[in-house]
C-alpha cells in the first residue's frame, strides 16, 4: 500500500529556519510526498482555494509542518484553514472530501521538552495545546495522529536536528507505505 502524502508547508521566515528547513529536506523528495510552500505559493496570502481543495481531494495524508507560534500555527496557515476548510467540501453534511484521510501535524518548538509540561513555563503539553487542531481534524473526519514534535530549536545541535530530520524522514515513510501504528482518533463523524 502507497499513499500519498500532500505536506502543506508554513513558515514566514523560512531562510531563517534551522529546524524545519533541516525536516523539509529530508522528506521532500521523497516519492509520492507534494510539498505545498504556503509562503511561496502565496507571498501576497491569496489563497486559491479550488486549487488547495484539489491538493487535499488527491492525496491520502495531509501533513501540516510548521513552527508553533503563541501555540498555534503562523498566520497564513490559519488563513489556510479558515479559506481552504469549508462547510460542504471538509464538514458539514455533505463536507465528506477529507473522510479518512490521515491528519499528521510536524511541529518546531523553541522551549525544550520540560518547558511543556503541567509544572513547565508553558504549562501544558504539546498535544494538549494542539486540541484545536484536533478538534479540526475530527470535524473533517481525518484520522488524527500522534504531533510529531521537534523541541528546544533554539539550542538543538547538529546531531540531535539530523536524528530528528532521519526520526521525520521514517515517520513520513511509514506513513506512506501504511506501517503506522493505529492511528490515535478515528474519524469522529463517520
Amino acid at each position: 500500500m502507497t499513499r500519498s502524502i500532500l505536506l502543506t508547508f508554513a513558515h514566514p521566515a523560512y531562510h531563517k529556519s534551522k529546524a524545519n528547513r533541516a525536516l523539509l529536506e529530508a522528506v521532500q523528495t521523497l516519492d509520492h510526498v507534494t510539498v505545498n510552500d504556503l509562503y511561496e505559493a502565496y507571498p501576497d496570502f491569496m489563497i486559491d482555494v479550488p486549487r488547495e481543495q484539489e491538493l487535499l481531494v488527491n492525496h491520502e495524508v495531509l501533513v501540516f509542518q510548521h513552527p508553533f507560534y503563541w501555540y498555534s500555527t503562523p498566520a497564513h496557515l490559519k488563513e489556510w484553514f479558515d479559506l481552504v476548510l469549508t462547510h460542504g467540501f471538509a464538514y458539514g453534511q455533505d463536507g465528506m472530501a477529507l473522510s479518512g484521510k490521515i491528519w499528521q501535524s510536524a511541529i518546531t518548538v523553541g522551549g525544550g521538552a520540560e518547558a511543556y509540561v503541567s509544572s513547565g513555563v508553558n504549562s501544558f503539553s504539546v498535544p494538549e495545546l494542539l486540541r484545536p487542531l484536533q478538534a479540526t481534524a475530527g470535524l473533517c473526519r481525518c484520522v488524527w495522529q500522534e504531533p510529531f514534535v521537534v523541541y528546544g530549536c533554539h539550542t538543538i545541535t547538529e546531531p540531535e536536528l539530523t536524528a530528528a530530520s532521519e526520526s521525520y524522514r521514517a515517520r513520513l515513510i511509514a506513513l506512506r507505505d501504511g506501517t503506522v501504528a493505529a492511528p490515535i482518533t478515528s474519524p469522529s463523524h463517520a
